[in-house]
């Protein structure tokens, strides 16, 4: 059975194909025969009603220096997609917003988009994490200087990072007694009209941020731990973090079936938990990745696996 698979991604050019997901998706998809199809989030548009994009045919190889080819680009009728993959990176932004408006009207045609473009829309992936406080250590979410002062004065160690960011940027460690705290609060909050979250450091980053992925509610039985290169508190690889894998733990999966009823309701069909010490500290729903650090490491198939599931759900 050939199927169209659409993508949605930033420029495939800018790609890191030695780590990146989106395009071991890619590769698994073309291995099925399936046709690719290749847009950027300025190629969706809406013509009387309609969505199109101007899409490009895509074929992927598995090769560092030469990892895609594109045909002429050419306007295309979204509705004649089986599914679209919509693995646009962040910052959420005014341009990631309209993309979800499209692709959601495109959903309501019948075509499978993963991940659910409003389930996206409503799933900051810092704030998403504070659904399962039992899952979390103590947390503060306030753009107010006084109480995320107060909230460091409880908590000792304490993170603070922007609520739209990725990849460990201007994520701030700060311990008792310091002086740039009120310099931090101002910088992250734009002067207390942007809300930030505060987090209580975990000492256990020593041993890796945990990136667990989730497929439909259910997780793949390894994490990668992000070990923080020397001198650094964040494990993000791409913050210079090293990639170690792990078997689950029994409070990884405790974590991960608090978490999953909830992504499968979502239609959160790829998500990735990030998991330091015994906590949940975020939960990844635009593009997740990790995938060809796990499947190198323990042989596995994890777009394979991704796809089993999600046709499964046509």
């Amino acid at each position: 059975m050939s199927l169209n698979i659409g993508v949605v991604m930033d420029p495939i050019a800018q790609i890191k194909p030695w780590k990146d997901t989106t395009l071991a998706m890619l590769l698994e998809a073309q291995r099925r025969g399936w046709n690719l199809h290749y847009m950027e989030p300025a190629d969706l548009y809406v013509r009387d009603g309609r969505v199109f994009a101007v899409t490009s045919d895509l074929t992927v190889r598995d090769d560092n220096q030469d990892w895609f080819t594109l045909g002429d680009p050419a306007p295309r009728d979204l509705t004649g997609m089986d599914m679209i993959l919509m693995r646009q990176d962040p910052p959420f932004d005014a341009a990631y917003l309209y993309a979800t408006y499209l692709l959601e009207k495109v959903e309501r045609e019948g075509v499978l988009v993963a991940n659910r473009p409003a389930s996206v829309r409503d799933s900051n992936e810092k704030l998403f994490a504070t659904d399962f406080p039992q899952c979390c250590v103590p947390t503060l979410v306030s753009g107010r200087a006084a109480l995320l002062r107060e909230f460091v004065k409880e908590q000792g160690d304490t993170v603070m990072k922007p609520l739209d960011a990725m990849g460990g940027t201007n994520v701030f460690r700060i311990e008792p007694g310091s002086s740039n705290l009120s310099v931090i609060i101002d910088v992250l909050t734009e002067d207390g009209k942007t809300p930030i979250m505060a987090q209580r450091f975990v000492p256990e980053i020593k041993q890796g941020d945990k990136r667990i992925l989730m497929i439909n509610g259910e997780p793949v039985p390894y994490a990668l731990a992000r070990i923080p290169k020397e001198g650094e508190f964040r494990g993000n690889l791409a913050a210079g973090g090293t990639g170690e894998g792990r078997e689950l733990t029994d409070r990884d999966r405790w974590i991960c079936e608090q978490v999953g009823p909830t992504l499968k309701r979502k239609g959160l069909y790829f998500v990735g938990l990030d998991v330091i010490g015994d906590y949940l500290t975020e939960i990844n729903v635009t593009s997740p990745t990790c995938v060809r650090e796990l499947d190198q490491i323990f042989g596995i198939n994890i777009a394979g696996q991704l796809f089993d599931a999600l046709l499964e759900l046509k």
